[in-house]
């Protein structure tokens, strides 16, 4: 979720930061992803993927890459497919929106520079938009492995952690536990590491980043 969170923000950035008509309009549909409700955007993934009516199914079909229809959130194979690409689609919009911000920060005029060097796209952004993109980059996957490491609202109304335990992740391990089951000190361990796991990731970005900073 993360990786495809990283390249479609990425993508959509780079396209952004372009100038060309409507814009505008179609970065602020791309936000709706991120500005709906949690409940809403699995739900909506819920029915897509639905292995009988969805949308999913009935466009492979049509153009002939499906025989028949996919059961893609009740099969142990496919259901962890599904949850990533639902919690990437919520998620791509924000890592858009600050990686967005540094590509706009960065000065036009080393690409100017760099394109009468004779340095082609590809090379100037190797050589200059990933430089110099390299903290935001690193705030961007740091609050978005935070966002996915807690997810639960999407995974439990989409699978409930299932079929079997295929979806169930960390978040999902501790309610189980906790209130199902009722073993209070499992769930406490669980939730307990749902803090400390991105307490020492942001630690360890602080640091680095003063490190970088000192140099």
């Amino acid at each position: 979720s993360l990786l495809l969170t990283f390249v479609g923000g990425f993508a959509l950035a780079l396209l952004f930061n372009r100038t060309f008509l409507g814009a505008n309009t179609m970065r602020a549909l791309i936000l709706l992803a991120w500005i709906l409700p949690s409940v809403v955007s699995g739900n909506i993934w819920r029915w897509l993927l639905d292995g009988s009516n969805g949308i999913v199914n009935f466009v492979l079909m049509q153009l002939r890459l499906l025989g028949r229809p996919v059961f893609w959130l009740t099969e142990s194979e496919t259901a962890m497919s599904g949850v990533v690409l639902a919690t990437a689609w919520t998620s791509i919009p924000f890592a858009m929106v600050l990686l967005l911000a540094g590509l706009q920060g960065i000065s036009t005029s080393l690409y100017e520079a760099a394109a009468l060097d004779g340095a082609l796209a590809w090379r100037r952004f190797k050589d200059i938009t990933l430089p110099m993109m390299r903290p935001v980059i690193l705030v961007v996957l740091l609050l978005n492995f935070i966002y996915t490491f807690k997810t639960f609202d999407t995974v439990f109304i989409m699978t409930g952690g299932g079929p079997g335990d295929a979806t169930t992740v960390l978040p999902i391990y501790a309610y189980t536990v906790g209130f199902s089951f009722f073993r209070l000190g499992e769930g406490a361990v669980a939730t307990t590491l749902l803090l400390i796991i991105p307490l020492v990731l942001s630690l360890l970005y602080f640091r680095v980043s003063r490190s970088e900073e000192a140099a």
